[in-house]
């Protein structure tokens, strides 16, 4: 869940930060000749009062050394007053980089929740740093805030539901090929004698395609039922299409192989098709070795 809820906030962040900053600016006066402390609290009053998931609000000194009590309807957040904390990100950020910024998420102390803080630099007419107003909001309120719209979420669950079936759809028929290809197999049992070369080709184009299809599915529900990071998994997803690949490449070498021995026997004129097949192969094997290459220069 809390792998998800990452991942989720770093889709909406430059939305959370345009919000939480939107608010800030909004009801905080900026470069002004004298900003006063008595109105940056009761902006945040008026703030806390028409945004209850927000969890508290303070300010910090140019020093970075909380000023007030945090604002906030729990009890357990309205503290903090003379701490320092000029080692805190919302702190040093705000302060370097000299605009709104919002922080990663981080554990809470209060609640040991995953917290985010949206933290407003406030400057008088000169330039000079006075104040910095933080606002602390938990980050399962900020993904339920800044939300996607309903018709992005219907999508998205349908999305999901329409992959899952594909997937589902998929393990059937690799399971399908691999029962046909072992059976087939199985059925002579230990009867080596009678074991027959055309029944071993085509056992193994069976398993070999029933396994690439299923290394596919793996990938396909990884990444688009389980919302997994296709950032994370961009090496998983490379050694996949490369299995893939050559899953295929083994089977239609084999198949004509057989077409060869096939066709040299009982039709020779008709070997040309088994000619192109193998040209085909060959593309293919090519196409792979460009892949590989390719994906080599990338990294």
């Amino acid at each position: 869940m809390v792998t998800k809820e990452i991942k989720d906030f770093e889709e909406i962040r430059t939305r959370a930060r345009a919000f939480l900053c939107y608010l800030l600016s909004r009801n905080i006066p900026n470069k002004v000749p004298e900003p006063m402390l008595d109105t940056i609290i009761q902006a945040l009053k008026k703030i806390k009062k028409e945004n209850k998931d927000i969890d508290s609000l303070y300010v910090l000194d140019p020093q970075g050394i909380q000023i007030i009590d945090a604002i906030s309807n729990n009890s357990s957040f309205r503290r903090g007053k003379n701490i320092n904390k000029s080692m805190r990100a919302y702190y040093y950020r705000a302060a370097k980089e000299k605009r709104c910024i919002l922080t990663d998420p981080y554990p809470s102390a209060a609640t040991k929740e995953l917290t985010v803080t949206a933290s407003y630099p406030v400057y008088d007419d000169k330039n000079r740093l006075r104040f910095i107003v933080c606002m602390d909001i938990s980050l399962s309120k900020l993904l339920k805030i800044v939300h996607p719209t309903s018709i992005d979420s219907i999508f998205g669950s349908f999305n999901k539901t329409v992959y899952a079936l594909f997937c589902f759809a998929l393990f059937l028929v690799a399971f399908l090929l691999f029962f046909k290809g072992f059976t087939s197999i199985a059925t002579y049992g230990f009867s080596i004698e009678k074991l027959d070369i055309k029944e071993i080709f085509e056992s193994t184009i069976l398993i070999t395609l029933s396994l690439a299809i299923f290394d596919l599915i793996k990938t396909i529900f990884e990444e688009e039922v389980l919302g997994k990071s296709k950032k994370e998994h961009t090496e998983d997803i490379h050694k996949t299409m490369i299995r893939f690949l050559g899953s295929i490449i083994i089977a239609l070498s084999i198949e004509a192989l057989m077409l060869v021995f096939k066709f040299a026997i009982i039709g020779p004129e008709k070997i040309l098709y088994a000619v192109f097949l193998l040209a085909g192969v060959t593309f293919l094997l090519f196409g792979l070795a460009y892949y590989l290459k390719s994906i080599r220069t990338d990294k």
